[in-house]
């Protein structure tokens, strides 16, 4: 297979390092054993060769090669999958050198999408109907930009915090690298700020030219080291669920499940609605059930009462 080469295989210069760099960084994290291919001794960097890989990918070296510097804009999905199989990328990563190169295409015209968008009500509703369980909607960027009362009272913390500043909006990033209590508030900090970068990396995949994404990488990279060295790392994460262990302030040991689950809303920006639980009959169970409490509405007698079903 040739090369590609000329302006139709080039990608756009604000992706073609996040390309390389991907793609050198995937293939370091291999090794010969892995991939059932012969070692030897005489290895001087770790990881695969580029003729290793583009041999298991079925492609020129030199082909390979030019796909490494980020020259992705023209290369169709089935050398990209095969690309992809040589590397053993993940679901996750697989989704993301295929946004890549979607993203490095030329830009048809169209009207430019919007990623900033009003909740519908409807969603609020269900949110808000979730008096057990926390839940919210956030966005690609991992703003918080719907909530149930017990969401904000169990991320109180977050919700406080000077990291929301005059946009009244909880970010996970900003809280994780940007405030000096987030490490005591998460227990597992550091497994959770390296999946917070990933998610946050595999949205810079799918929206390269969000502003307020590159804005708000700029300013996390620039004010703190973790993150610098943890978006160095290229890891990327889309589908993020597991468990949550947190040192609440006012109920103390919480552990949690999470799952996130797609969102679908008219406009074409990305959320997912994400909902916690507690095992039954646990304390982290009896201590959210607490926090509920705390939260649910205040009834009068009069409300109370039961109404009678009409005659």
């Amino acid at each position: 297979m040739e090369p590609p080469s000329g302006n139709h295989a080039g990608s756009h210069p604000d992706n073609r390092s996040d390309i390389r760099d991907f793609l050198i960084s995937r293939r370091a994290k291999l090794t010969p054993e892995r991939v059932g291919l012969p070692t030897s001794r005489r290895r001087r960097v770790p990881g695969l060769r580029r003729e290793e890989v583009a041999a298991l990918a079925g492609v020129s070296t030199e082909w390979y090669t030019r796909l490494e510097k980020g020259h992705i804009g023209g290369v169709s999905e089935d050398v990209l999958e095969a690309v992809a199989r040589a590397l053993l990328l993940s679901e996750d990563e697989r989704t993301y050198l295929l946004d890549l190169a979607r993203a490095a295409r030329p830009a048809r015209r169209g009207s430019p999408r919007r990623k900033d968008v009003t909740i519908p009500s409807p969603v609020q509703w269900m949110v808000d109907s979730m008096t057990m369980a926390p839940a919210f909607v956030r966005t690609g960027r991992l703003d918080i930009v719907a909530s149930n009362a017990l969401c904000r009272a169990l991320y109180s913390p977050m919700f406080d915090s000077d990291t929301t500043g005059d946009r009244g909006c909880a970010n996970f990033p900003r809280y994780f690298f940007l405030d000096p209590g987030s490490p005591g508030f998460f227990v597992d900090w550091e497994e959770g700020a390296r999946a917070t970068v990933a998610v946050l990396r595999a949205e810079a995949g799918r929206e390269p030219h969000d502003r307020a994404l590159r804005e708000l990488v700029g300013e996390l990279s620039t004010l703190s080291a973790d993150f610098r060295t943890m978006w160095a790392s290229h890891d990327v994460r889309i589908h993020h669920e597991g468990v949550k262990r947190l040192n609440h302030p006012e109920v103390g040991r919480l552990e949690l499940t999470f799952r996130s689950l797609d969102l679908p809303l008219p406009q074409r920006a990305v959320h997912d609605l994400i909902i916690y639980t507690a095992e039954p009959g646990t304390a982290s169970e009896d201590r959210l059930k607490v926090l509920a409490s705390w939260t649910a509405p205040q009834t009068s007698p009069a409300d109370a009462e039961p109404v009678s079903p009409p005659r």
